[in-house]
């Protein structure tokens, strides 16, 4: 938008500004868009999101009243959530019962139906439900709840999915309200199935097809996983956002079940089983696009299975989709994106890694040359089938020359430096030396020398010096003091003894326990080098990064 048009227009608001100032919903913006023609057109902004000149709407808010009271919209919901509380969803099946023209619910309150049916008749039905479910949808997210699929999930898998040609069939196992079953895809022209184990969600789904005109739509109600009602759909697409972290899934019922073509799902990996369950409702050349949590791409449970994705060429790409882009927590979320081989041959021989977890939930989700990698099957099947998309896209990007010249440098200098600090100790004059007067560390700490630190005591006086203290608290008479039968270490400052020398002796001491501690804090920081410079050497040396000099 230029300045002109700012200071010819004055202030400019959304769709969804403009919803908020009227008290109703996005929903209810676009119907007036659609309904009044002399609704304001916009100002600026793009198709997608325009930008209307705020005194032009509240002009037009004023002459339709709509931003002076409370609209039916609010009172509709205000009335359902007074009636049915957090059982919302079961408020939302009866009110499209009632709008599809079915006998009320007796649970349903006259004022609902009443409102209701008021604005069905200024508006439709169908625009009711929209505004509901969008209303709902928002409630759910606030509440940091998957019971719905998210908004940005939607997007994401609309996204991904691209177009729907028509005639195609569209599956959605777990369709909840419909949210993914309804948004894939154009309106009409195609077929679309669901199931949902909720009946009311089910029927909501239902309903929101019936009353939108939408032909082709069915959904039942049922368990996907227990009990198939659509055992013969083959699908161009399915997609699914599965219930997550459920183990009770029917894994003892199902052992034989020919859908686990792959493996059978241990208990704890019930999104594999639900994978499998749409990949076997998947037609030849069909797609499948799951919703997973991150965790699936690495768990060892699900290993086996993994890599037979892999091996057969099912799984063609997995996106790690951005933080927030689900509802219910700030955990990245991922796609996975399997197809169904049309014939023999006809497999996939890499997987496309596209890592968005550094891109905004609500930016484009194409994704850069610097976030996705083609990873051949073959480096996949390692020990660990980690199919996680930041490894895979981090490593495709690697400078390993680089990165090994410098973790070889450190390593040399480490080395080098473990040997100046390594203290020259003469021979002593045996245990007398030290096993003359000693004092507790609590007497000490009586007398106001020493404090307790994190995690060790420290002195606090010129008359002790910190680190003859602590050498000595590390001493094998003290440590088998303050170990206890299971092993573990803890301090005993009750039962802790140093010797009683003066600060110069002290200081003597000092000096080479400070040295000592220093060097097991390098020896530790060499050990981690070593493992890192290995795995360097050994990646590189396997992908080509690296050679070995002639």
């Amino acid at each position: 938008m230029s300045d002109n048009a700012a200071q010819s227009t004055g202030p400019l608001v959304t769709g969804s500004e403009i919803a908020r100032l009227a008290g109703v919903t996005r929903a209810a913006v676009s119907n007036w868009r659609r309904r009044y023609e002399d609704f304001p057109a916009p100002a600026s902004g793009g198709v997608n999101s325009p930008l209307f000149a705020l005194a032009d709407v509240q002009a037009w808010l004023d002459r339709q009243r709509k931003g002076q009271r409370v609209s039916a919209e609010v009172q509709l919901w205000q009335a359902l959530r007074g009636a049915y509380g957090d059982e919302m969803i079961g408020g939302l099946a009866d009110v499209c019962c009632l709008l599809a023209d079915e006998e009320p619910s007796p649970e349903l309150p006259a004022e609902v139906v009443r409102i209701a049916r008021d604005l069905a008749g200024s508006t439709s039905s169908t625009d009711v439900v929209t505004a509901l479910v969008e209303r709902f949808t928002d409630s759910v997210r606030r509440a940091g709840s998957d019971q719905v699929t998210s908004p940005r999930v939607v997007r994401a898998v609309r996204h991904f999915v691209g177009e729907v040609p028509t005639g195609a069939t569209v599956f959605d196992p777990a369709c909840g309200i419909g949210t993914l079953l309804l948004a894939v895809g154009p309106e009409g022209g195609i077929k679309r199935y669901g199931q949902e184990l909720d009946a009311r969600s089910a029927r909501v789904a239902q309903l929101r097809a019936d009353l939108g005109g939408r032909s082709g739509v069915a959904v039942a109600a049922g368990d996907s996983l227990r009990d198939d009602l659509w055992p013969d759909v083959r699908a161009d697409l399915v997609v699914c956002d599965p219930p997550v972290g459920v183990s009770d899934w029917g894994r003892e019922e199902l052992l034989l079940d020919s859908r686990w073509e792959l493996g059978t799902p241990s208990r704890a990996e019930g999104e594999l089983a639900w994978l499998q369950h749409a990949y076997a409702h998947t037609a030849p050349g069909g797609r499948v696009l799951m919703v997973m949590p991150a965790s699936v791409a690495y768990r060892k449970a699900g290993r086996r299975i993994r890599a037979e994705l892999v091996r057969r060429g099912i799984l063609t790409q997995i996106t790690a989709l951005p933080p927030g882009t689900a509802a219910s927590h700030a955990l990245p979320v991922h796609l996975w994106h399997l197809r169904r081989p049309e014939v023999i041959g006809d497999a996939v021989t890499f997987v496309r890694m596209v890592d968005l977890t550094a891109a905004d939930p609500d930016a484009s989700l194409d994704p850069a040359s610097g976030q996705m990698v083609d990873v051949p099957l073959i480096d996949l099947l390692d020990d660990a089938v980690d199919l996680t998309p930041g490894r895979r896209v981090e490593d495709s990007h690697r400078d390993f020359a680089a990165e090994y010249r410098f973790v070889r440098q450190e390593l040399t200098e480490q080395l080098v430096r473990l040997a100046e600090l390594l203290p020259e100790l003469a021979a002593g004059e045996g245990p007398s030396a030290v096993e003359g007067p000693t004092v507790s560390v609590a007497e000490l700490a009586r007398a106001g020398l020493v404090e307790y630190g994190d995690p060790e005591p420290v002195s606090v006086s010129d008359q002790l010096d910190t680190d003859y203290l602590q050498g000595f608290l590390r001493s094998a008479a003290n440590t088998r003091r303050s170990t206890s039968a299971s092993g573990t270490f803890r301090l005993d400052g009750r039962g802790a003894r140093i010797p009683q020398m003066d600060i110069a002796e002290q200081r003597r001491y000092g000096t080479a326990f400070r040295a000592l501690q220093e060097f097991e804090e390098r020896t530790r920081r060499v050990a981690e080098l070593s493992r890192e410079a290995a795995a360097l050497a050994r990646d590189g040396l396997g992908n080509g990064a690296l050679t070995p000099e002639n």
